[in-house]
């Protein structure tokens, strides 16, 4: 189905429908956020030596409170 497709057919819901539908859209974009976070932060994530290097500072006491 292409996206205009789907566009159509959410124009033809009822209230409720499009409620509901919009629960479901924000629950997967929650899912697919997890998802890509545990992505960059894993082992082989692409933000992994960043967390590293974070939790280092953080360790030798390098980090101070913002002002």
């Amino acid at each position: 189905m292409s996206l205009t497709e789907i566009k159509n057919a959410v124009s033809e819901l009822s209230p409720e429908e499009v409620a509901e539908l919009a629960a479901f859209m924000r629950e997967h974009e929650s899912k697919v956020w997890d998802h890509q976070i545990d992505a960059d932060f894993g082992e082989d994530g692409r933000l992994r030596r960043v967390l590293d290097e974070v939790r280092t500072d953080l360790r030798d006491g390098r980090v101070g409170e913002l002002p």
